[in-house]
């Protein structure tokens, strides 16, 4: 019988994913307190942010331990090993570079790299993938969700990122994704904690309507 990883049970319980690119370590223990408190289980900081592994840190350290913490925007095998020494524990990439999978997976960290098409999806499964990263959502609506979904092996997690606003969440889901990163629709440098909170909720909101 299939035992869920942590990171299977994060999504399960709320498959809102929070990229927090461009927040600054004095911000993140605040920012992720809010989130966490709306119920985001999932929290990733782009490596192409201000202090990036501190902030990591400081959201690892101050964060229950169901919530997961990891990085965006991985591009090398060095900084695969920057973000597990700063407590970081999922990987998400915007392409399948097979060195930085490989490099996540042998560090024992969870991985989600960013896919376009069947090739690049197959690709990233072979190599031990947790979740498929399908980027840019904007150029790829419900209708690709649905027919990547009925050739990738069953129980495949396909998470739309780009564009993802409450609105259009629905018919994801509808099509069979299983979470949903969030960018600057939730988080944007300079929006305080509470203005974070307000933005968190319409998700939420909106991910709860789908009967989840």
């Amino acid at each position: 019988m299939h035992q869920q990883s942590s990171l299977e049970q994060a999504l399960a319980s709320n498959g809102l994913i929070a990229i927090l690119r461009g927040l600054e370590p004095v911000h993140a223990q605040a920012i992720g307190d809010v989130l966490y408190q709306e119920g985001f289980r999932v929290i990733e900081v782009p490596l192409n942010s201000p202090q990036p592994f501190d902030s990591i840190r400081i959201l690892r350290q101050s964060l229950p331990a169901d919530c997961i913490v990891g990085a965006g925007t991985v591009m090398t095998a060095a900084q695969v090993e920057q973000v597990k020494a700063a407590g970081g524990e999922l990987i998400v990439m915007p392409h399948c570079d097979p060195r930085v999978l490989d490099a996540a997976k042998a560090a024992g960290l969870y991985l989600a790299p960013g896919v376009g098409t069947a090739t690049e999806a197959f690709s990233a499964l072979e190599h031990g993938a947790d979740m498929l990263k399908l980027f840019p959502a904007e150029a790829m609506p419900p209708a690709v969700v649905k027919a990547l979904l009925a050739v990738l092996p069953k129980g495949t997690a396909l998470v739309p990122v780009g564009g993802i606003t409450a609105e259009n969440l629905a018919a994801y889901a509808a099509a069979g994704a299983k979470g949903f990163g969030l960018g600057s629709g939730l988080f944007t440098p300079g929006l305080g904690a509470e203005g974070v909170r307000e933005r968190a909720r319409g998700y939420v909101h909106a991910w709860r309507a789908l009967g989840q």
